[in-house]
């Protein structure tokens, strides 16, 4: 079946082809015969019951340089003119994001939606993950400086970040007698008004933070990204560097009881994260990724994600 696709991105001129995923994704589905259409989540419209977006048509080529060509801009009625909206900007994850998926919820039923807006919204990374405590490190989540320190003084090392950042952005590791909680504290106090995360260091963040991808609640494989020298954050948007893995029996058994209910709930793309065996993460905003996992593993993830569109498009019709 060929579709109609609008994907929901930060600018294409800007991407990374070498490593994108939403590129990979449009790639696989243009390679099936589907049509795309890209245009930003600020450009959604809301008017007597039709949400509308200025989109442009647009065709992708893995060439540096020369990867997208676009159409002249056009008006989108997203009920009526395409049959599925990858909603694929990047965090933060803050009330412009949270209000595109309170737009998108009001046409969904219509218009298969990836991943579901009203399920991404109700499942930010460093909350929904707390649904799965017993594989999470140890972890506070507070505003107060005396919580964090007595966290700090049980643990010894702890990381410190921002409930809704994404990217490893302001990360910090705080050392067993490191003394710059309180003004950390105090900065976070400042510059967001949530509360943030602390967890206990794991000290085998040395050997890898692995990003695992599930489609429709199956594990589709994962990559292993190690941290470069000095640095604690293994994010690839940060110098970390990718190697090939395979998936333990524990991150097996984390797999299979989160599965099952990201596909209940039309969280058909997602990645997780983790470090010795434990749970940090789950990415549902605009999980990265699966050019790493199928270069390392001669896999197809793309076909995979969508296989598992077309055939929720179809129960969806």
């Amino acid at each position: 079946m060929a579709l109609r696709v609008a994907v929901q991105m930060d600018p294409i001129e800007t991407i990374n082809i070498a490593g994108d995923s939403t590129f990979a994704l449009m790639l696989s589905a243009q390679a099936r015969g589907h049509s795309l259409f890209h245009y930003a989540a600020g450009d959604l419209s809301y008017r007597d019951g039709r949400l509308t977006a200025p989109a442009r048509p647009v065709t992708v080529q893995r060439v540096a340089g020369d990867h997208h060509h676009s159409g002249a801009p056009m008006t989108l009625d997203l009920a009526e003119d395409v049959d599925v909206v990858l909603m694929r900007q990047d965090p933060p994850f803050d009330l412009a994001y949270i209000t595109a998926t309170h737009l998108l919820e009001r046409i969904q039923h219509r218009t298969l939606m990836v991943n579901d807006p009203a399920a991404v919204r109700n499942a930010p990374e460093k909350l929904f993950v707390l649904d799965y405590a017993e594989f999470m490190p140890p972890t506070l989540i507070t505003r107060r400086l005396d919580e964090a320190r007595a966290f700090h003084a049980e643990h010894r090392e702890v990381v410190v970040k921002p409930l809704y950042g994404n990217a490893g952005s302001a990360v910090f590791h705080v050392g067993a007698k490191d003394a710059n909680l309180a003004a950390l504290t105090e900065l976070f106090g400042q510059v967001w008004r949530e509360p943030f995360m602390v967890q206990a260091f794991l000290p085998d963040v040395a050997k890898g933070d692995k990003r695992i991808v599930l489609v429709d609640g199956k594990p589709a494989g994962g990559v292993n990204r190690l941290p470069k020298a000095g640095e604690i954050r293994s994010n690839l948007a940060v110098g970390g560097k990718g190697a090939a893995t395979e998936l333990t029996p524990r991150e097996l058994e984390i797999c299979a009881k989160i599965g099952p209910e990201l596909a209940r709930r039309g969280l058909v793309f997602v990645g997780i994260d983790v470090i010795a065996g434990y749970l940090t993460e789950i990415n549902v905003t605009s999980p990265t990724g699966i050019v790493a996992i199928d270069a390392f593993n001669g896999t197809d993830t793309p076909a995979l994600i969508w296989d598992a569109i077309e055939a929720r498009f179809a129960a969806l019709s």
